[in-house]
């Protein structure tokens, strides 16, 4: 572990490394800590050539961001966060990763967004809404403090406040948790269509996906579509090939 420098505590953050050592990355020792969500959500983006507006809703330290800017170098990524430790880190990540002329962080509620926010529409949106419910003393205390705010609102006004921000025909991409499913389609409804669902196994044996990658494009009426999903771990514990590639490679998840 190493630790960020210029810090008057100096047991408060470490400095780790995402895809493989391609980006720096400073995260608190305690509390919220990166896992492999952030990077499969970047991966997931379904991004072109060409340049566009991707808003991160919730965008933590700046997983998300970071890595969706490293694998497509015309994006342009706004992440929001509303809480100041977090977005803080975010801030200093892009600096440190000189990805800071392409990724800004701002300050805010998605549900309340900044002026900043309300002016514009976005080719994207790519979030990761908190998994777990308030309440749970086993859980770190930033994501409880995520999780209750969620839990207040419903993951389908999440959804619709971050429908609000794209413009028509503009994507809309999350991971969350497979027994979310109905209600993630619920908020989908009559508002996105187009919608791919791309499960996550934890391995090849697996009788149920943990976790699901939804896109959907805004006011599409197209239909549903089940991918084949990707499958996260070999027999010993090892990721496979294809979750290394875009884990430690920063390749895209083919959808």
């Amino acid at each position: 572990m190493i630790i960020c420098p210029n810090d008057p505590d100096e047991e408060r953050y470490s400095e780790d490394s995402l895809l493989g050592g391609r980006l720096r990355f400073l995260q608190p020792v305690r509390g919220y800590r990166v896992a492999i969500d952030p990077v499969l959500l970047a991966a997931a983006v379904p991004v072109g050539g060409g340049p566009e507006e991707v808003l991160d809703a919730g965008a933590g330290t700046g997983a998300a961001a970071l890595c969706l800017a490293a694998r497509a170098p015309a994006v342009r990524v706004t992440g929001l966060e509303r809480q100041p430790e977090l977005l803080s880190l975010a801030v200093r990540n892009a600096a440190l990763n000189g990805l800071d002329e392409r990724v800004r962080f701002v300050a805010g509620d998605l549900l309340a967004p900044p002026p900043v926010l309300k002016a514009r529409g976005f080719d994207q949106v790519m979030t990761n809404p908190p998994f777990h419910p308030a309440g749970r003393s086993s859980i770190p205390q930033e994501a409880t403090r995520h999780g209750a705010h969620l839990a207040e609102v419903g993951i389908g006004t999440w959804l619709r406040a971050c429908l609000a921000r794209l413009r028509s025909g503009g994507r809309l991409t999350l991971v969350h948790r497979a027994d979310q499913l109905d209600a993630i389609l619920a908020a989908l409804a009559g508002r996105a269509g187009d919608v791919t669902i791309c499960p996550l196994w934890p391995d090849a044996g697996a009788r149920a996906a943990k976790r699901v990658i939804v896109v959907a494009r805004k006011g599409s009426r197209a239909p549903m579509r089940l991918a084949r999903g990707l499958v996260l771990h070999e027999p010993g514990g090892r990721f496979t090939p294809e979750a290394d590639a875009i884990l430690r490679e920063g390749c895209a998840l083919p959808l």
